[in-house]
């Protein structure tokens, strides 16, 4: 039982000491004096290094490069790669990375400053909803006093030419009064 616990202290011990890592990118690749592995290694070419493709073996389908330093050999199809490395293209998409995330940033300001914007022009235009209904209930009671006004207007228009006719007949009437009676001119 005491080679148990202890066995189980230092596993534990153990795993509370380990940490996580990782292996380095710094791997070499050798190359051959011919189109397979059969041929004599003439040298090494770091990971990622930049090489030129000269040509492919049908056959073995081993690829001829040139190294940076201008040696020539053979390396196995699936250690070469076409285009940069991604030691190379690293870089490049770390910058275009921080640009992307800096342009997102930059974008997501501006979509809280439209969708501000759009919130104001929204409460905006409520308001003139509003204010527009409240002007044609207004434009329609007015309407409606023009219609009553000319109504009115045309009754006050009788009203008034009546009581001319009757002050014309009045004033008629007393004048003939106040006048006299005239004797006919002829009496036949």
């Amino acid at each position: 039982m005491k080679k148990i616990l202890i066995f189980l202290f230092f596993t534990l011990s153990l795993q509370v000491q380990a940490q996580t890592g990782h292996i380095a990118d710094d791997v070499y690749v050798f190359y051959h004096s011919g189109p397979s592995n059969k041929y004599k290694i003439t040298g090494r070419v770091q990971s990622g290094a930049p090489v030129k493709i000269l040509k492919r073996d049908k056959g073995t389908k081993y690829v001829q490069i040139r190294t940076p330093k201008g040696k020539v050999g053979w390396v196995a199809p699936n250690n070469v790669g076409t285009g940069p490395s991604m030691s190379a293209r690293l870089p490049v998409l770390e910058s275009d990375l921080k640009n992307s995330r800096s342009k997102v940033s930059e974008q997501s300001e501006v979509i809280n400053e439209l969708q501000a914007e759009l919130s104001s022009i929204r409460n905006e235009r409520e308001t003139l909803a509003d204010e527009v209904s409240s002007l044609k209930t207004e434009i329609k009671t007015l309407s409606f006093q023009i219609e009553t006004m000319d109504e009115s207007n045309l009754m006050r228009w009788f009203t008034h030419g009546g009581l001319i006719a009757l002050g014309g007949v009045i004033l008629g009437l007393l004048v003939r009064s106040f006048t006299g009676r005239r004797k006919p001119a002829s009496t036949w």
